[in-house]
């Protein structure tokens, strides 16, 4: 290929960023979250952003690297929360803000992906280190400043502990019906996590005579 020939084929490749790059995000969310991961096509995407298939191709290999950018730089996504110095306001302020699992359409999202997880290995490899990662990360340092604070104990099983909330959370809305609230954030805090990780665990009870097998 001739150096000329290279410089028109170069030029001539459209280029999205800026505005129309969030257009197509937003189209991609938009079908996402009506018809799910499993269904969404790039044809449907591309009609929803009023653009050819092969833009978008040649900007994203596949559905799945669309969709997670899409998720990626949804509005909100990277928001930065500083510290209210207590680990019931982090937690409310993380759940319950902008880039929070409770703000507007991230529920959708949510349960417009989660069998993608588990029938597209490519899809759920993307999604657990480009946008997965970073909420766990963001929650874990939450509790950890607790811990250097001295406002729980140093012995909990962070790794255990951290989605405890997201997972109580997300289990009542999607599972249960129960609507996204900050009153349900509120409570599954101050009745499950906050008992979890300030209280001493139970000791059990020595056995006695009557407990102990023949």
């Amino acid at each position: 290929m001739s150096v000329d020939q290279h410089t028109t084929d170069s030029t001539s490749r459209p280029r999205v960023e800026g505005d129309r790059e969030q257009e197509i995000f937003e189209a991609t969310l938009e079908v996402l979250a009506e018809a799910g991961y499993d269904r969404l096509t790039m044809d449907a995407v591309a009609a929803a952003a009023k653009a050819s298939k092969a833009t978008l191709y040649r900007r994203w290999r596949s559905k799945a690297d669309l969709v997670v950018a899409a998720l990626q730089h949804h509005k909100g996504s990277h928001l930065m929360l500083s510290p209210t110095g207590t680990l019931r306001g982090d937690l409310i302020d993380l759940f319950c803000g902008p880039a929070g699992p409770l703000a507007a359409r991230q529920v959708d999202f949510f349960a417009s992906v989660v069998t993608a997880l588990h029938r597209d290995p490519e899809f759920a490899t993307r999604f657990r280190a480009q946008v997965l990662a970073p909420k766990i990360a963001a929650s874990r340092a939450i509790y950890e400043r607790a811990v250097a604070r001295g406002e729980i104990r140093d012995d909990v099983d962070l790794d255990l502990v951290a989605p405890m909330l997201a997972g109580v959370v997300l289990h009542r809305v999607l599972v249960l019906g129960e609507p996204p609230t900050r009153e349900l954030v509120e409570r599954v805090i101050d009745q499950l996590v906050l008992p979890a990780v300030r209280t001493a665990p139970p000791s059990l009870p020595a056995p006695t005579d009557r407990e102990v097998p023949s």
